[in-house]
């Protein structure tokens, strides 16, 4: 594969199938125009943030160092990507159920006899 230039990468609309399946739009985390600025930039910002380039001007530079939480997000691009960062890297909810499997409890109104017999008090009317 030929190397990735930054027309190619401009002109290239960013995608994650992985987190977002159907697109940042229909995800409901992002705004219209939050996943309009992850597909156009989020390429680029990608590309820089993996090593892919290295930073040319001072918009890419400030791409970094947003992304890397060295400064707070300013442009709208900046904005969307540590906001969609924040969104595929937080913590994965756990089960209602629990992760792990309960412990044997010692508890007397929690385990009956095997050959107990079970009282049932009826009235007799």
């Amino acid at each position: 594969m030929g190397k990735l230039t930054r027309e190619i990468l401009s002109k290239r609309m960013f995608s994650d199938p992985k987190h977002y399946p159907y697109g940042f739009g229909r995800s409901g985390d992002f705004s219209i125009s939050e996943s309009k600025m992850l597909q156009q930039h989020g390429s680029l910002i990608a590309a820089l943030v993996d090593g892919e380039l290295s930073p040319e001007n001072e918009e890419e530079h400030g791409y970094l160092e947003a992304a890397f939480g060295h400064r707070e997000p300013v442009t709208s691009a900046e904005k969307a990507w540590v906001k969609y960062q924040k969104r595929i890297n937080r913590p994965k909810t756990a089960s209602i159920y629990g992760s792990t499997k309960p412990d044997d409890v010692d508890s007397d109104n929690d385990v009956v006899d095997d050959d107990s017999p079970i009282e049932i008090g009826l009235d007799d009317d």
